[in-house]
């Protein structure tokens, strides 16, 4: 029995993809570790950056991991002084999650950092193309994220 269309195309969708991601993947590394950061820290700033203060819980749905990776992850970034907890003024018993000065510094250092790479990447294509993928890139996040079972597709506007 030969592969449909439909799942030749989502084989080479799956391989370019994963292509893809390994490779900013890599590039992120290089790019954060200058900064004593780790991709996963990168990521929290940023969700941290859009999201305003959260919840533990609430970032790591964000980020797609279980709480006690998220722990991990503001447990290191708030030694270095990037992110605080403060207590939620409605429930005593909750604490929230904050970036500081210094860890919105770094956030805003990283996506500069991040733009200009990016920037270099795009230069030479058509912006036509570059405006139509943009496009399909954030409908395949947010189809991606909602089947991942997200509840709602905030990391991907």
């Amino acid at each position: 029995m030969h592969p449909s269309p439909m799942q030749d195309e989502a084989e080479a969708f799956h391989q370019a993809l994963g292509d893809l991601v390994r490779l900013q993947q890599h590039r992120a590394r290089d790019r954060v570790a200058f900064y004593g950061i780790t991709v996963s820290g990168a990521h929290a700033l940023e969700a941290l950056e859009r999201l305003g203060a959260v919840s533990l819980n609430r970032l790591a749905a964000e980020l797609f991991v279980d709480k006690s990776t998220a722990s991990r992850v503001v447990d290191a970034l708030e030694y270095r002084g990037w992110v605080a907890r403060t207590v939620d003024p409605a429930d005593r018993r909750a604490l929230h999650l904050y970036l500081t000065d210094e860890g919105l510094a770094l956030h805003d250092q990283l996506r500069a950092d991040a733009v200009w790479e990016m920037q270099a990447v795009l230069a030479g294509m058509d912006p036509a193309l570059r405006h139509s993928t943009l496009g399909f890139l954030r409908d395949l996040a947010r189809t991606s994220a909602l089947h991942a079972g997200a509840t709602d597709a905030s990391c991907c506007q």
